[in-house]
């Protein structure tokens, strides 16, 4: 394996490793948990399902990440929104599948991209941030979405029991 493709590989298996952690997490908390804020003014650990930057609830499921029109829907409520401004949101149940479409997605076109691709500008960043700045790669995106995840993650140990 040549050495870009080593750090590639370990870079996914960060990613993956993290939405592993999610995906056993998620299910042993309660719908209450899930909806408490672990600090005021801090959202709830539903809203950290992947969360790209906190913004909103399960951000991260539509983020940069809307693989497929039936998670569209997301943009509108967790992206295009401020926080705590949707009257009702979609429950639990109904985010956990979209981030289950969205992370099989993402692992299947992660999986071909070659070392070089990942090298190539990320699809959030425009072509004259990346002239300025060709570290604004989608392996950059990678490893700051990993590490954002695992920043939620951690607030789970937040939830008050």
């Amino acid at each position: 394996m040549m050495p870009e493709q080593s750090l590639v590989t370990v870079a996914l298996n960060s990613w993956k490793s993290a939405v592993e952690r999610a995906d056993r997490l998620f299910p042993v908390l309660s719908e209450e948990q899930l909806m408490k804020e672990v600090a005021p003014g801090k959202e709830p650990p539903d809203l950290s399902l992947g969360t790209p930057d906190g913004r909103s609830r399960s951000h991260a499921t539509a983020a940069g990440f809307l693989a497929s029109a039936s998670i569209r829907k997301f943009d509108v409520l967790f992206l295009s929104n401020p926080d705590k401004t949707i009257p009702e949101l979609p429950p639990v149940k109904e985010i956990k599948s979209a981030w289950d479409e969205v992370n099989g997605r993402l692992l299947t076109g992660f999986a071909s991209l070659s070392a070089s691709e990942w090298l190539q500008k990320h699809t959030a960043v425009s072509e004259e941030e990346f002239a300025e700045d060709p570290l604004r790669n989608r392996f950059a995106v990678l490893l700051s979405r990993t590490n954002h995840l695992a920043y939620h993650l951690g607030q789970t140990a937040l939830v008050p029991k």
